[in-house]
């Protein structure tokens, strides 16, 4: 949980270490907070000076109880609580000053113990410094416990090698991918994971695979409040949509990040072939990049036109709600209608001025009452489409035939204009029976990408192609982004 973008991967938890576990009770499928208190005895030193708390810590530590999570200097009472007319009303009692104790280690349950195993010494300095020992009864409860060790006591032995408690967190959701033998528990596991994580207000489970051509899966909520709309901040941006019926993976933002700060240029044309609410357009048209955003989801393309307007980029970034091939096709076009569009093919960018600032001769800073005034920074709009981004891994490699013909309408002898370049997201699976090489899965990825654009390795060889892993999404499924230049002889052939 981090930043707005929060990630936290599946992972197996080992066998706790920890001194004091929960109660356990595998019979639980309704979350009952009360059965998770555990009572443990111990004894408590009070001295009249609190200053001889920290004395007697570093002297004698190794009576010290030292338990992770567990304080050794404890509340006793609230000293204002002493009766006004007493004599030993204090300053400190008047300011409400807690009186503290310093807890024993937990080998030590009962007062009658103490001269036994304590020090001379030690023995000496409480004496010495008035102080008592007392009887303590420290409470471990529900609030107590973390995550994994709650979900420990309550699932079915045989399944604690892997406790489920890895999600992804978008916006105030938690989303997670059960396995089948957790589904049953699945309530309990969503209040856990809800109850121990304060940012977080509503936590769903993936029932199935990815089953629409918009990448959507269904999903259940199993514990907070029904609400699916998030705003996700990420790249200065916010993001809002339905979580449920958009692809949005936080996993990505670095991947979004790479592209918008790697590749894209101030100025320059992006098409974003499959751009969902926006994570590559909207950071690229903050950077001042023109783009054409495009997705056949209508409620991605809804989406996306509200976060452009929300995050003030509607001068550069222009949605469309096409077919991801259709786009491709028309994209040459749809440059030249914007182009079009604008007074001498030039974007003007309002800009407010920084109001001025000026100082006080004690030296702190006021704003002066000046109203912005407004300029404006001209922007020429390239003819030429510098990148496209194709973040649809699943199935964007199929639509990569459509850029063979791009420029079939341009006249060749234009010998100077520059290639796009194709980032091509794509999973690239294998048998778990398999260890092929890094060269082999590039190899694999090579020839599916020569397929569907119907050429050959003399016309757009192996060594043009940047391979880049994106992220493992299973042992045997890697993600890449591979980066091309759209061959010339290509781009001027005739359509398919």
């Amino acid at each position: 949980m981090q930043n707005s973008f929060i990630k936290l991967i599946k992972q197996r938890v080992k066998m706790s270490t920890f001194k004091y576990e929960p109660p356990v009770n595998r019979e639980m499928r309704t979350l009952e907070k009360s059965f998770f208190i555990q009572k443990i005895p111990l004894c408590v030193v009070r001295f009249p000076d609190p200053k001889n708390i920290s004395v007697f810590s570093k002297q004698f530590k190794q009576y010290i109880l030292r338990v992770p999570r567990i304080p050794h200097v404890i509340k006793l009472r609230q000293l204002q609580d002493v009766d006004p007319s007493s004599e030993s009303k204090t300053l400190a009692c008047d300011n409400g000053i807690v009186e503290k104790g310093v807890l024993l280690t937990d080998s030590l349950n009962h007062v009658d113990e103490i001269n036994e195993r304590l020090s001379p010494e030690a023995l000496i300095f409480l004496k010495e410094t008035n102080a008592d020992v007392l009887p303590y009864e420290y409470v471990l409860d529900y609030d107590f416990w973390k995550a994994e060790e709650i979900l420990r006591a309550v699932l079915p032995k045989e399944y604690l090698d892997e406790i489920p408690t890895g999600f992804t967190i978008t916006g105030h959701i938690a989303h997670l991918n059960l396995r089948n033998e957790f589904k049953p528990y699945d309530s309990l596991i969503g209040q856990v994971i809800l109850d121990k994580n304060n940012k977080i207000e509503t936590v769903v489970d993936k029932v199935s695979s990815i089953a629409t051509k918009f990448r959507t899966f269904p999903m259940k909520i199993i514990a907070g409040k029904n609400d699916l709309i998030v705003e996700q901040k990420e790249s200065n941006c916010t993001f809002k949509f339905d979580f449920s019926k958009v692809y949005w993976n936080s996993r990505l933002h670095t991947e979004h990040d790479r592209l918008v700060t790697k590749y894209f240029k101030t100025g320059e044309v992006v098409c974003d072939v499959f751009a969902g609410v926006g994570p590559f357009a909207v950071p690229a048209g903050k950077k001042e990049v023109i783009v054409l955003a495009n997705d056949l989801n209508p409620e991605s393309f809804k989406y996306l036109q509200e976060n452009i307007d929300n995050n003030k980029v509607g001068e550069l970034v222009k949605p469309f709600n096409l077919d991801g091939g259709q786009f491709i096709r028309k994209s040459v076009d749809l440059l030249k209608e914007l182009i079009e569009s604008h007074e001498n093919g030039q974007i003007k960018l309002a800009i407010k001025k920084q109001r001025k600032r000026h100082k006080k001769n004690n030296d702190s800073e006021i704003k002066t009452a000046v109203a912005p005034q407004p300029q404006f920074k001209i922007i020429p709009i390239p003819r030429e489409i510098s990148h496209f981004v194709m973040n649809l891994p699943d199935s964007a490699i199929e639509f990569l035939g459509n850029f063979v013909g791009l420029y079939s309408q341009e006249p060749q002898e234009r010998d100077d204009r520059k290639m796009p370049w194709i980032h091509v997201h794509c999973f690239e699976k294998y048998g778990n029976d398999e260890e092929p090489s890094n060269e082999e899965l590039h190899s694999r990825v090579h020839r599916r990408i020569l397929e569907s654009m119907q050429t050959t390795e003399d016309i757009l060889p192996l060594k043009n192609l940047l391979f880049h892993l994106v992220r493992k999404v299973s042992p045997t499924k890697p993600m890449y982004c591979i980066s091309f230049q759209l061959p010339k002889k290509l781009a001027y052939s005739e359509r398919v």
